[in-house]
């Protein structure tokens, strides 16, 4: 299992999303788990970014909700940990 690490940018965005459609919380919420359990999963539809996010990855949360990411090792554990760089519509992410 993967650590989730939240960064200011994607705390901000959370809120927004979730203020605007209180609804999509639940959905956030069982990605993000998912996504720390296997990022693999193919109900995330996870898959590699190229231009100028070339290096990071991003999954899906719903129709139009996509979660942006970058897989690190922990320094010290080598686990893996997963930081979450941003979160929204296709455009608002790309």
């Amino acid at each position: 299992m993967s650590e989730l690490v939240l960064t200011p940018c994607f705390e901000r965005a959370f809120r927004r999303l979730v203020g605007k459609d209180p609804a999509l919380q639940a959905q956030i919420e069982t990605a993000l788990r998912r996504l720390a359990e296997d990022t693999n999963d193919p109900r995330l539809k996870t898959h590699h970014l190229s231009g100028h996010l070339k290096g990071l990855h991003a999954s899906r949360v719903g129709y139009d909700c996509r979660i942006v990411f970058a897989k690190q090792k922990h320094p010290k554990t080598k686990a893996e940990t997963l930081l979450l760089i941003n979160i929204g519509t296709h455009e608002e992410v790309y």
